[in-house]
């Protein structure tokens, strides 16, 4: 009722930054109650971190998310509670875009950097910007059939509304990447051995395998060089 009654009586602007604030707020209850719980999840290097999982959590992993079946609800634009050479590997799948770049982006990637043991595995998962862009160039038209039927919603009708609700997605998605891309910003935090992969079923979700970008990166253990990002 208050909403509502809010709604109708303030300019829009106001309106949606009060909406956004009541959003922050809980977002900040929700990352405290997380940090408390993560204290917990104290390792000497064999945490396995599986970062913005949504509704895929993973057994045996640490799963964290703001909200959902998550082990710990965290604010990820916040410093991870985990300590330095905590995890063996960080994995997140369909998250990285949803953080403004580079304000929030190289923090966290960095903060992955820092958590992670020597010679450990940083392995992401990002939506695949090159097939939209190369099938609106070409004029292809399976990239546009294949989302509109898996992903956008029926407004969705032209190449272009397909196009910007890939970087979009309802204000949800902050940034996009291609493989040049991500594995330069890769290389800035401090990882090495940035590649590639193809699909894992091991680890990444079935329902993601067509339109996403997979890249592994590793951080670099005392005496070895930063090795050459190359396109597996």
């Amino acid at each position: 009722m208050i909403s509502q009654v809010t709604k109708r009586h303030l300019p829009k602007g106001i309106w949606r930054a009060l909406r956004s604030l009541k959003q922050e707020l809980q977002t900040w209850r929700l990352h405290r109650t997380g940090l408390r719980a993560a204290r917990r999840n104290m390792s000497n290097g064999s945490l396995k971190l599986n970062i913005g999982c949504g509704p895929n959590v993973k057994k045996g992993w640490t799963n964290i998310d703001l909200s959902g079946p998550a082990d710990l609800h965290l604010d990820l634009r916040e410093p991870l509670p985990f300590g330095n050479s905590s995890a063996s590997i960080v994995y997140t799948e369909h998250f990285l875009e949803h953080l403004e770049y580079p304000h929030d982006v190289l923090p966290f990637l960095k903060e992955c950097l820092r958590v992670l043991r020597g010679g450990g595995v940083f392995s992401v998962g990002v939506p695949d910007t090159e097939w939209p862009l190369r099938s609106y160039v070409n004029g292809e038209r399976e990239y546009f059939q294949f989302a509109r039927e898996r992903w956008h919603p029926k407004w969705c009708d032209t190449p272009m509304h397909n196009i910007n609700y890939h970087f979009r997605q309802d204000a949800e998605h902050k940034y996009a990447s291609d493989f040049e891309t991500l594995s330069q910003i890769l290389f800035q935090v401090g990882f090495s051995d940035v590649k590639r992969r193809p699909f894992d079923p091991e680890l990444d979700s079935e329902s993601r395998k067509v339109g996403t970008l997979y890249v592994e990166a590793k951080k670099t253990t005392p005496g070895d060089k930063n090795t050459t990002a190359r396109n597996a």
